[in-house]
């Protein structure tokens, strides 16, 4: 028992898990203390949603989770769900609007006034902060720990948050530290790899048509079934794929390459109609302009950089004969491509470009019910240091929101 003093909370991490658990920790009574390796708390939270802080997603639920046992998440997310993270930041000041599927905004569009109002809070409840403070180890100690700074000094404290975050976004701060003290801390990590990210395909040609976007299907193939399938803008680069669509795939690909299996990215360049409707549309088209070489034939139809990339790859020697010369192999080998042009997965793009990490912490070695290791007493996770990552649309926040909560109220409780 602790008598009438208030338990000594650390918060290891300022970023928006670490920022809820020491509000919610405070809430409860306790001596709470941020303690942060960067200048200044929250700063990944001013770059997410593109600068206007996409807080959460009103389609919430756990099939938007990821992981070895997404389910782990569930708990967190009843307990501090969509509308009470809307409730909790309107009481805050921050005013919301839900915009195209399900992703809620402030009003003010401003991510720097959803760290405003919680830093404000911060004050107000009495959290003090330690920043330029890189934590080196952590140490249970007497019933409490002792964290280590790598500048050298010590804290003591009676719980410990661990909210590290994980590897994406290392400008930001995000290094894997918090791996590195869970480690030392006796758990296992999922190996992280990056999650929200670009997609690198095995083609020569894609410096001729970076830039080049089209609204369109795109899949994970493995063995030629599906795995997972996305629609909207996807944009060619020059070294594969990006775009909602292929973000969204990246954590299944990223999962793919780390297990050694080959993988295809799928693209439907035309989805607005069956094949045979497709076939019947170029015939047409042909045969409206037989005299037109066969690249000008598709001018105001796809992307005119793309036409001549996509001839070549169907197999048309001479793209530039006219539309009626095209034979029915030639033509059947166009609508493959407009329908189902396939790219060998190389990789993704690198942590500096991810906007969340796969991988972490095991979940089977955390109480989902209170976030506190099953292996150190009294020492608790939240946020991207867990081995959970959420789909595109504010779910990762929602993640760093429900898990910050839930593990600041659990550890201030006697």
């Amino acid at each position: 028992m602790q008598g009438c003093a208030p338990v000594r909370i650390a918060v290891v991490g300022g970023g928006a898990a670490g920022i809820l658990a020491a509000i919610a920790a405070s809430y409860k009574g306790a001596d709470v203390t941020i303690i942060e390796k960067n200048n200044r708390i929250g700063k990944k939270i001013l770059a997410t949603g593109n600068g206007r802080c996409n807080l959460t997603n009103i389609n919430l639920s756990t099939a938007n989770y990821h992981g070895e046992n997404p389910w782990f998440a569930g708990s967190a997310l009843v307990k501090f769900d969509a509308q009470k993270t809307i409730d909790f930041f309107e009481r805050l000041g921050v005013a919301h609007k839900v915009e195209e599927e399900g992703k809620v905004f402030p009003v003010s569009n401003q991510a720097s006034s959803v760290l405003d109002v919680l830093r404000y809070e911060l004050g107000k409840a009495g959290v003090k902060t330690l920043c330029e403070s890189a934590v080196s180890n952590i140490k249970k100690e007497d019933g409490g720990f002792i964290i280590t700074f790598q500048s050298g000094g010590e804290f003591k404290a009676d719980r410990v948050i661990l909210a590290a975050g994980g590897k994406a976004a290392p400008g930001l701060g995000s290094n894997g530290s918090g791996f590195t003290l869970a480690r030392k801390l006796g758990h296992n990590i999922v190996e992280p790899f990056p999650a929200l990210v670009q997609l690198k395909l095995a083609a020569t040609f894609l410096k001729q048509i970076q830039g080049v976007k089209f609204d369109g299907d795109a899949e994970i193939i493995v063995n030629n079934s599906t795995l997972q399938k996305a629609s909207g803008e996807i944009l060619f680069t020059e070294y594969g794929a990006s775009g909602p669509p292929v973000l969204s795939l990246s954590r299944k690909a990223g999962e793919c390459l780390r297990d050694r299996k080959t993988a295809w990215l799928k693209l439907t360049l035309i989805n607005t109609c069956s094949r045979e409707q497709l076939e019947r549309y170029l015939a047409s088209r042909f045969s409206q302009g037989p005299e037109k070489d066969l690249v000008f034939s598709f001018v105001g139809y796809i992307n005119k950089r793309l036409i001549p990339v996509m001839l070549k790859e169907a197999g048309v020697e001479d793209i530039k004969k006219p539309a009626s010369l095209v034979t029915a192999w030639e033509r059947g080998q166009i609508l493959d491509l407009l329908q189902d042009w396939r790219f060998q997965i190389t990789g993704t793009t690198s942590w500096p470009a991810a906007q969340v990490t796969a991988g972490g912490v095991s979940v089977s070695e955390i109480n989902g019910e209170t976030m506190e290791s099953n292996i150190v007493s009294k020492l608790y996770f939240a946020g991207e240091v867990i081995d959970i990552d959420g789909d595109c649309g504010g779910y990762n926040l929602q993640w760093a929101w429900s898990s910050g909560f839930l593990a600041g109220e659990c550890a201030a409780s006697e």
